[in-house]
């Protein structure tokens, strides 16, 4: 299960931006990806869990984190 930190959070468009790693890139992920009432109390800059998911439509921007959780 990969690890990384919250790099980006926009709480009111309840979105984020998950940093893999130094030169790893980042990941994106929805309120919907993050377990039961995480989201409000996720801040940037803590260590989280996710898994990586395809994203098979959805306009198709690549892979997304999914089962966010704090690490």
């Amino acid at each position: 299960m990969p690890q990384g930190t919250i790099k980006k959070l926009v709480k009111d468009r309840g979105f984020g931006f998950i940093s893999k790693g130094a030169g790893q890139g980042d990941v994106f992920f929805h309120v919907s990806s993050v377990e039961e009432g995480v989201f409000d109390a996720l801040q940037e800059g803590q260590a989280v869990e996710y898994d990586i998911v395809e994203d098979g439509g959805q306009g198709g921007k690549g892979p997304r984190a999914g089962n966010v959780r704090p690490a």
